[in-house]
């Protein structure tokens, strides 16, 4: 984008909140433009259509969050729940840090519309699930007890946080701030990581 950074802000802001509060399929160009002071030419000067801003904003926001998330991440702690934990708390901290970001992702994740679904899936299977792969690959499964299938353990405790990510969401929408709170869900990671460790590890 050969746009000053200012009016890159400002259109990359507005296009954030309005698909963000509406998906795909409602978000409006018009609000957009409105929203980043700036006319309807201009935004279609860089971006062709809707669907090639909310295909740009999706992997501006991934990257954004990936980088800020293996700044923080420490691939070298091999001690399955240890990473868990680390994992939930640096999401809490990006959910905590960029909400419309992080909630613009999850819009998107349940996203129906036939015109961006394949799209979205070819840079989910490319960045997310390598992502995924990277963060659980290489951990010391000699803590696991004995009768334990690992892969299968790692399924549940995956699809427990996914639950409980979902939960997250959920609640935050509900809220009269619409933010999440922070306290309680570090408390709760904290609380279902042992829980599970119990159940799984000697």
């Amino acid at each position: 984008m050969s746009l000053s950074e200012e009016k890159q802000q400002r259109i990359l802001n507005a296009a954030l909140k309005e698909f963000a509060q509406k998906g795909y399929k409602n978000a409006s160009t018009n609000q957009i433009v409105k929203e980043a002071d700036i006319s309807k030419g201009l935004l279609f000067h860089y971006f062709k259509n809707k669907k090639q801003l909310f295909l740009f904003l999706y992997d501006y926001c991934i990257e954004l969050s990936m980088k800020e998330f293996y700044k923080q991440f420490n691939l070298d702690e091999k001690d399955f729940f240890i990473r868990l934990r680390q994992v939930q708390l640096i999401k809490l901290e990006l959910l905590n840090k960029y909400p419309q970001i992080l909630k613009f992702i999850e819009i998107v994740n349940v996203e129906k519309s036939n015109d961006v679904k394949n799209d979205l899936e070819t840079i989910n299977r490319e960045t997310i699930d390598s992502a995924s792969y990277k963060v659980f690959e290489n951990i010391d499964v000699s803590k696991f007890r004995e009768n334990v299938d690992v892969k299968k353990a790692v399924n549940v405790v995956m699809w427990t946080f996914k639950g409980f990510n979902e939960k997250l969401m959920e609640d935050a929408k509900l809220s009269p701030s619409r933010q999440i709170d922070y306290e309680k869900a570090v408390a709760e990671v904290n609380v279902y990581t042992k829980m599970l460790e119990d159940c799984f590890y000697k």
